[in-house]
């Protein structure tokens, strides 16, 4: 029974926890405005420099999933109505360049990493984004979860 109250609080906390999404766009070095170089790929580190204002946060999406694709899994984003307007107006205006994906997960925020850098091929007109994170499955979970987490926060305080 002690072991059962344990795992419940356990969960309980986990279930509790706010996870962070970052989306920039990539920008050219010799753009003007507040630019940086980030890290991306921790096996393989790809230097991509970027507009240091993200366009998307975890505030403008409506829910996170890991989704399994050919070969392993994916996360996917559904971004909110608005926010969809911004995915499409960025990804119509800028193919050949990346997005840049920050997150922050887990009991230790702190411990957040660059994630992926998915070149733009074409214009994103359904509000989804989908990209394969430089993470593990369970690590996916985690940030999926307090994503959705997070937008249940934001979305709850809009409505009151």
């Amino acid at each position: 029974m002690a072991m059962a109250a344990l795992c419940g609080c356990q969960t309980g906390a986990k279930n509790k926890e706010v996870s962070v999404l970052r989306v920039h766009i990539e920008s050219n070095s010799s753009d003007r405005g507040a630019i940086q170089t980030v890290s991306l790929l921790r096996s393989d580190p790809v230097l991509v420099t970027i507009e240091t204002a993200p366009i998307l946060t975890e505030a403008n999406m409506v829910e996170a999933r890991v989704i399994d694709t050919r070969g392993g899994f994916a996360l996917q984003i559904q971004f909110d109505e608005i926010s969809a307007g911004v995915l499409e107006q960025y990804s119509a205006a800028n193919p050949g360049r990346h997005f840049a994906i920050f997150g922050r997960w887990g009991e230790k925020p702190a411990a957040g990493r660059w994630l992926a850098a998915p070149l733009i091929t074409h214009r994103i007109a359904n509000g989804i984004l989908s990209f394969t994170p430089d993470m593990s499955r369970e690590e996916a979970g985690r940030l999926a979860l307090g994503l959705n987490n997070a937008a249940k926060k934001v979305h709850k305080g809009l409505l009151k």
